[in-house]
């Protein structure tokens, strides 16, 4: 019985390539298409609109006060004496010191969350902390101005007298209760606390995300757990959670009604972030609206249009950044 013996051939380097698979989609699934992309560009058609409002509405500050604007520290308008060069300062000084209070409490509760916390204590604290971020701006202002602020006055003087050789904590007034009331360093505690629940829970999300096999293998090599943390999951999330804090920074920027009723409105710089006296460019378009004529309103656009111009790269830089690391590859994905 003879058999018939065929050489095998290697395959031609074409049949490697990857093949294309398209698939004809349905009516539904093409208009399901269309409409999710028509809200993704929406996104940048508001943002778009609201710049173009914001430059259009401030033009008379501009052509008035040109970029002198950014520098000056009087909101007098009696020979075009306005600027936001007193109120800028200390809507970065408190954002910053905001920061400071909310990234590392944030992300060590992140971690203790998405690591450590039991089952049922996990779902508690993440209840808590989504109730957090959906607490009023307002709520977080009443507990500031009658709560925080007397108790917080005498941890202030402390700082004051232990802590003088920063400058920013040396006192240039005689210490007093009334000294520390209504300062920059009270509101940035307050904004702080409407941080924590926005890094904490992008944050989570993203260590959540770290890959079993890496976790499984770190075990394997004789890593605690702290040490799969360490090697494993801060690493995947370094992105993620970068973005989180920028975002957290995003929102301390822009906080409006907290500044404006814990803090004692002054429009000159004051640098001593302890003593009392301050204001952001948020609280003073809140403060000013009700009694600006036409040409103040256009200030005021203006000083909006800072705002919105630092909130913008601030959020553009941390969707940079996530997009670029491992946890917002794997997202993407």
């Amino acid at each position: 019985m003879a058999i018939a013996v065929t050489s095998a051939r290697p395959a031609p380097a074409d049949d490697d390539t990857p093949r294309v698979i398209v698939s004809r989609g349905s009516r539904s699934d093409v208009v399901f298409r269309n409409v999710l992309r028509l809200a993704g560009l929406s996104s940048f058609a508001i943002t778009a609109m609201i710049l173009i409002f914001l430059i259009f509405r401030s033009l008379w500050a501009f052509r008035a006060d040109g970029f002198s604007f950014l520098t000056k520290q009087n909101w007098v308008f009696t020979g075009n004496e306005f600027g936001v060069g007193g109120v800028l300062p200390d809507t970065l000084a408190i954002a910053a010191m905001a920061s400071v209070i909310s990234i590392p409490v944030a992300l060590a509760t992140a971690i203790f969350i998405s690591e450590y916390a039991p089952p049922g204590m996990r779902r508690g604290l993440i209840a808590v902390i989504d109730l957090m971020a959906a607490i009023p701006s307002i709520v977080y202002a009443l507990w500031g101005r009658f709560f925080l602020m007397p108790r917080v006055i005498g941890v202030m003087g402390w700082i004051s007298r232990h802590v003088s050789w920063f400058p920013p904590f040396k006192l240039t007034v005689q210490p007093s209760a009334s000294s520390f009331v209504g300062s920059p360093a009270i509101a940035a505690m307050v904004v702080s606390l409407m941080a924590i629940p926005i890094i904490t829970s992008l944050s989570r999300e993203v260590f959540s995300q770290a890959p079993q096999g890496e976790r499984e293998a770190a075990y394997a090599l004789g890593s605690t757990r702290w040490g799969m943390v360490r090697t494993v999951v801060v690493p995947f999330g370094r992105g993620g959670a970068t973005g989180a804090a920028m975002l957290g920074i995003g929102r301390a920027l822009g906080e409006t009604i907290a500044v404006y009723m814990i803090i004692n409105t002054i429009y000159s710089f004051n640098w001593h972030v302890l003593e009392s006296g301050g204001n952001s460019i948020a609280a003073m378009i809140a403060g000013l609206w009700n009694s600006a004529s036409a040409n103040q309103l256009s200030a005021l656009m203006a000083a909006g249009l800072v705002l919105f111009a630092i909130t913008l790269t601030f959020n553009s830089l941390a969707a940079l950044i996530i997009s670029r690391s491992r946890s917002g590859a794997a997202t993407q994905d």
